[in-house]
């Protein structure tokens, strides 16, 4: 039997028979690797385990530990999901089912609403269909063939998606009776899947659209070992204990309402945290050479039509009306930024210039995706723009790289980062683009950075770098983001004098660190369950008299710790000094002061510690010296 030849991803190569699989390629390396592979990639596309292979082919095998894998394993129980869904209700229409970062969902239309108890029937249903073993099978139809298969079957929502295809030739996927429109890859077989978990449902509208009808979404998730989804839902329990919603209610930081949907109201405690966080970032950015400005929340139509804001995201802004003419709510600051820099001759002896805006903005978010802090309908980005000779890119981008890491590791978090690239509807020419992202990829570079490449996802006037923060439970967070921009000083016709005495374009860098103030907030809460280090926490000491006549006592206490700009409340409920701790702990306040007739006679306090217990009495002098050390230290819980 002739024989062909593979290549591996180390480079090594691989001897097969002709007409070989992906699947016998994965069996030659190690019967132990071909039964986890799930897929496999050759020639940079990813193919189903019974592709068969041709000589020289570049391949590799998936398993579920790598993202590719995950994703096709993801993908493939949503179909499962699917098939049971409409085993059990066959009056539901398929809409979409793809992968998610962490899981996977379908959505469907059915007349009436999914219940918890119908999740039950539909997980035991999909039991059945893995223990079934049944093979998927990829089936190339021509569009005529799809359209009659899936108007017999009056799947509405697949005919729609149909009609929007390019492609003479489309790919279905077969397991037992169920048929879905996709293009795949995906496992052989449905007992591939070891273990899964229906975790929610949400509504949905079609394709995105308020416009479109609700459909009910179920979201999921599978693993290849149990082991790894009691994991999985040990930290959706901690998740939900966290989640900043609840315990922005709880600690009375922040509330939402319904008139004013997406639109956040933040209570005293949670200004004093949201303007610590603004104060810290105005001093760091001092430091770093920036100055602030302020740019207007409503501008002319024809300042977003320069920008290409309104061509290329309109959707997502608020529009009104002033003395007959339109003007919209700022989506983003960068205009005003530039409106500012063309007030002012500017010559290269000026840049780079910095200037940093804590900007509110407006974006129209579907309500469906509104969800607390984390997705609003307005936000303060901490903005900045740098305008800068194209001498200066590298080094400005370090600089930005390097302020970025103070400022995360001051809240003790670590991140990754990704360069993400042109997206579709990009403006500029391919030159342009090519010049800013490899700026931007040689200062990653240059400053020794691990870096994710992420296609296709820029902004639609330039290459972007993104930092993704990890929280203490391992969730992953997008913030930061350094945005290169060859366009708008193109589109503003914005200019310096060079040292030749000629006008010379400036390049443009858009960035943020904490990526907006409401959002940063929200994650902080998650991240410390709401115990905030000591110089976040709204209150910061909780003054605990044993009785009402130890009252005076603690109001010489607070002048003493107020002069030193110390946050505390006093607390005159007349409850037993058990009451007070428990209900002090609950408000997840950092420090106690307890005193009663012995703390009084001797000028003492006793100092309780969140999550340390008693530390013993002090003198109060004593005590404002270590608290004004732990804030000025920035110190960690």
């Amino acid at each position: 039997m002739s024989k062909i030849k593979v290549i591996l991803l180390d480079g090594s190569e691989v001897e097969l028979n002709k007409d070989a699989t992906l699947y016998d390629a994965a069996l030659k390396i190690s019967q132990k690797f071909a039964k986890e592979a799930i897929a496999g990639i050759v020639n940079g596309e990813k193919k189903d385990l019974n592709y068969t292979l041709k000589n020289n082919d570049r391949i590799e095998i998936l398993t579920f530990t790598s993202p590719e894998g995950k994703e096709i394993y993801y993908h493939s129980t949503s179909h499962i999901m699917a098939q049971a869904v409409k085993e059990l209700f066959p009056q539901a229409k398929l809409a979409i089912g793809p992968a998610i970062k962490d899981g996977f969902y379908y959505d469907f239309d059915l007349d009436r609403p999914f219940t918890p108890e119908d999740m039950v029937v539909i997980e035991k249903k999909m039991e059945e269909i893995i223990d079934r073993n049944l093979p998927l099978k990829r089936i190339e139809v021509s569009r005529e063939e799809a359209n009659k298969l899936f108007k017999e079957r009056k799947e509405d929502y697949k005919l729609e998606l149909i009609r929007d295809l390019q492609d003479d030739m489309l790919t279905l996927y077969q397991q037992g009776d169920y048929i879905d429109l996709c293009r795949g890859p995906h496992i052989a077989s449905t007992g591939k899947i070891k273990v899964f978990k229906l975790l929610s449902i949400a509504g949905a509208y079609w394709r995105g659209n308020e416009k479109n009808k609700m459909l009910q979404r179920i979201y999921g998730i599978s693993f290849d070992k149990k082991s790894e989804l009691d994991n999985y839902l040990i930290l959706i329990e901690e998740a939900k204990k966290r989640d900043h919603r609840k315990l922005g209610k709880e600690l009375e930081l922040f509330s939402m309402h319904d008139e004013g949907v997406g639109f956040p109201f933040f209570h005293p405690k949670g200004m004093v945290l949201r303007n610590i966080l603004e104060d810290y970032w105005k001093e760091e950015h001092y430091k770093s050479g920036y100055t602030e400005v302020k740019t207007p929340i409503i501008l002319n139509k024809s300042l977003w039509m320069k920008s290409g804001h309104w061509d290329h995201y309109k959707e997502n802004m608020y529009f009104t009306k002033i003395d007959e003419e339109d003007y919209a709510i700022k989506p983003m600051n960068c205009p005003g930024g530039i409106l500012i820099y063309k007030c002012t001759l500017h010559s290269y002896r000026d840049l780079p210039l910095r200037m940093g805006e804590l900007g509110l903005v407006h974006r129209h978010e579907l309500s469906g995706v509104l969800h607390g802090l984390f997705r609003v309908r307005c936000f303060t980005q901490d903005d900045a723009h740098i305008f800068m000779t194209p001498e200066q890119i590298k080094d400005e981008i370090k600089g930005v790289i390097d302020l970025t890491d103070r400022i995360y590791k001051t809240f003790g978090f670590s991140y990754h980062v990704e360069l993400s690239t042109k997206p579709e509807n990009a403006m500029g020419s391919d030159e342009i683009w090519e010049m800013a992202t490899n700026s931007l990829e040689e200062a990653l570079i240059d400053k020794k950075i691990n870096y994710v490449v992420n296609e296709g996802n820029g902004a639609f006037y330039g290459p972007k770098i993104d930092f993704h923060l990890k929280d203490c439970i391992g969730r992953s967070w997008q913030c930061g983001t350094i945005q290169l921009d060859f366009i708008m000083p193109e589109k503003f016709d914005l200019f310096f004098i060079n040292k030749e005495g000629d006008k010379e374009k400036p390049v443009m860098l858009h960035r943020t660190i904490l990526g907006s103030i409401e959002r940063f907030m929200g994650i902080l809460i998650e991240n410390f369950a709401g115990a905030f280090p000591l110089w976040l926490a709204p209150v910061q000491v909780k003054l605990l008299p044993i009785a009402d006549r130890h009252i005076k006592y603690g109001k010489d206490i607070i002048k003493k710790l107020t002069k030193y700009n110390i946050r505390v409340e006093l607390d005159e409920v007349n409850d037993k000094i058990g009451t007070k701790i428990r209900k002090t702990e609950l408000e997840k306040i950092p420090y106690m002061l307890i005193f009663g007739d012995k703390e009084l006679e001797e000028d003492l306090v006793s100092v309780r510690k969140r999550g340390k217990g008693d530390l013993g009495r002090i003198k109060i002098a004593k005590f404002v010296k270590n608290v004004l050390k732990e804030i000025k230290d920035k110190k960690l819980p």
